[in-house]
C-alpha cells in the first residue's frame, strides 16, 4: 500500500497540504472503526488497531470518529502495542453529529469528513414525513449535501408515485427511488456518490446495509428481517464502519437509529424548514410565537402540519440552548 491506498480512502492533495507534519515511524490513516477506546485505522501501513486520542464517549467531541483522519505515531511494532497511538486528530470539513442519547447537552459525532448523507427510508412501510425532515436537518447541518433514499421499490406497487409523494414535502432536495433487490435506481444511487465520502442514515430495517452491500458490490454488511407490524429492524449494523466502494468512493455505514437528537443544528433546521424561516423573519411581531398572534405571517403561510413539525424541532434546539453552559456555547461547534 502507498499514496494510493490513501487516495481511495478519500486522501486529496488540498487535505495534504494542510496536513500537520507527520513524525518518525509515523503515517496518516483514516478511522474506519470506533470502539470505546479503540479505534481501527487504515492507511498506507494496512490497518491497525489502536488507542484513541483519550478515552471517553464514543463519538464525543474531542474523540476520534468514524471518517476522522488522524496522525498515528509510534508504527513499526506489534498491532495493539501501546508505543502505536493517534497522536493528532486533522481538522473536519464536516461532520454528522446528533444529541447523544439521555445527555441533553452531549454531543455524539457519528461520522467526520463526509460530502454525501443518504438518508435511507423503506417503501415497505410509508415513510414517515417528520422522520426524513428531522434526519435532514442533522444532514444539512453537517455541511453535507443530503440526498433521500427509498428503498424496497420492489415491494411497493406504485414506488416511483411514492417519491414524487416525500419529494414534494420536500425543500430542493434529491429524492432517489431504488431496490437493492432488482438493481432499479442502483445506478442513479452510484452516480450521486461516487468518488465522495457518504453516511448511510437511516432507521433500522430501512435497508441500509442491504443498500451498502449493492453499492460496494459484496456481502460486506449483515442485514436482518423486519418486523411486519411496523417495519422496523434490528441493529445489524452494531457501530458505524467506513468500507472503500470499489470504483471509487467511501461508504460509512451507521446503525439504525431510534433516536435522532438535534444538537446545535440551527443551520441544518434553517435549510430544511427555509420557507417557514423566511416567513418567521418577516414576521410583524419581534416575539411572535408563531400561534395564536393575530396577523402573524407565519401562520397564514404555512400548512399547518409543516408549521407544527417546525415548532416541535425548533423548541428541542431552544431546549438544548438553554441547558447548555456558556462555555459549552462556545465550544459545541468544535467538530466542525
Amino acid at each position: 500500500m502507498g499514496d494510493e491506498a490513501l487516495t481511495r480512502l478519500g486522501w486529496t492533495p488540498a487535505r495534504a497540504a494542510a496536513a500537520p507534519p507527520v513524525p518518525d515511524r509515523g503515517a496518516v490513516g483514516r478511522v474506519e472503526r470506533v470502539d470505546r477506546g479503540w479505534c481501527r485505522v487504515a492507511g498506507a501501513f494496512g490497518s491497525v488497531h489502536v488507542r484513541t486520542l483519550r478515552e471517553g464517549a464514543v463519538g464525543a467531541v474531542g474523540e476520534v470518529a468514524v471518517g476522522d483522519w488522524v496522525v498515528l505515531s509510534g508504527l513499526g511494532g506489534d498491532e495493539g502495542s501501546p508505543t502505536v497511538a493517534v497522536a493528532a486528530v486533522l481538522e473536519r470539513t464536516t461532520a454528522l453529529v446528533r444529541r447523544a442519547t439521555g445527555r441533553v447537552t452531549a454531543p455524539q459525532v457519528l461520522a467526520a469528513n463526509i460530502d454525501v448523507v443518504l438518508v435511507v427510508h423503506g417503501l415497505h412501510v410509508e415513510p414517515h414525513l417528520g422522520l426524513v425532515e428531522r434526519e435532514l436537518v442533522v444532514a444539512h447541518d453537517a455541511g453535507a449535501e443530503p440526498v433521500v433514499v427509498l428503498t424496497k421499490a420492489d415491494v411497493n406497487a406504485d414506488a416511483p408515485a411514492a417519491g414524487r409523494a416525500l419529494a414534494a414535502e420536500l425543500l430542493d432536495v434529491n429524492v432517489l427511488v431504488a431496490s437493492a433487490t432488482t438493481g432499479e435506481g442502483l445506478d442513479t444511487v452510484r452516480a450521486a456518490v461516487r468518488d465522495r465520502t457518504f453516511v448511510l442514515l437511516g432507521p433500522s430495517g430501512a435497508g441500509k446495509s442491504t443498500l451498502a452491500n449493492a453499492l460496494l458490490g459484496s456481502a460486506s454488511q449483515r442485514i436482518g428481517a423486519v418486523r411486519e407490524g411496523d417495519g422496523q429492524g434490528r441493529h445489524t449494523t452494531s457501530a458505524s464502519q467506513l468500507i472503500v466502494v470499489p470504483g471509487g468512493g467511501v461508504c460509512i455505514d451507521t446503525p439504525g437509529i431510534r433516536e435522532v437528537g438535534l444538537f446545535g443544528a440551527d443551520d441544518g433546521l434553517a435549510a430544511v424548514f427555509a420557507d417557514v424561516e423566511a416567513l418567521a423573519e418577516a414576521c410583524r411581531f419581534d416575539d411572535c410565537a408563531h400561534t395564536v398572534e393575530p396577523g402573524c405571517a407565519v401562520q397564514g403561510g404555512v400548512e399547518p402540519g409543516r408549521l407544527a413539525r417546525w415548532r416541535a424541532l425548533r423548541a428541542e434546539l431552544d431546549e438544548v440552548d438553554d441547558a447548555l453552559t456558556a462555555a459549552e456555547r462556545r465550544s459545541r461547534r468544535r467538530h466542525r
